[in-house]
């Protein structure tokens, strides 16, 4: 990525719905090229979708929980895997180091769901050992927004 397409994520990012012509004079490209470094961007997947970014509380999720989890190796983790990517209150599950194999962000209407969650789907996972919750009080922060490493120079 060189520093215009750089400049073009970083604008993105903080504006999704930015037009083109706001893009131009960010890029200090055409409206034509700006165009098309949009479209290489996507087709390279810098540019995964196109989201509106939700208030969760406004649409019925406020409660967030972060999961630690042990697995056992072998076709339970695999189980594990599926059930995590069919789950929708799971927003995030990444292979940890340490103790733990999974750690997983859920977004939840309120305790009770949590608590359901934890029961009907986490626990009786095959393969689960162990899990240990950690529900947010609030956040201090929270974002999606990318810090976008600058474009190298070239020699």
């Amino acid at each position: 990525m060189d520093e215009i397409d750089r400049n073009i994520t970083v604008a993105l990012q903080l504006d999704g719905s930015a037009g083109l012509a706001e893009l131009a004079k960010v890029a200090g490209l055409s409206v034509s090229a700006t165009a098309e470094r949009v479209k290489r961007l996507e087709e390279r997947g810098v540019i995964r979708g196109w989201r509106a970014d939700l208030d969760p509380a406004e649409v019925g999720c406020p409660v967030l929980v972060h999961v630690l989890a042990e697995v056992a190796a072998g076709p339970e983790d695999a189980s594990f895997r599926a059930m995590v990517r069919e789950s929708e209150q799971v927003l995030e599950c990444h292979a940890v180091t340490g103790g733990w194999t999974y750690l997983l962000k859920l977004r939840l209407a309120n305790l009770a769901a949590l608590d359901g969650f934890l029961s009907e789907r986490l626990r009786a996972a095959p393969g689960v050992r162990r899990v240990q919750t950690l529900l947010a009080l609030h956040s201090v922060k929270e974002t999606s927004i990318l810090p976008v490493a600058p474009a190298e120079i070239e020699e």
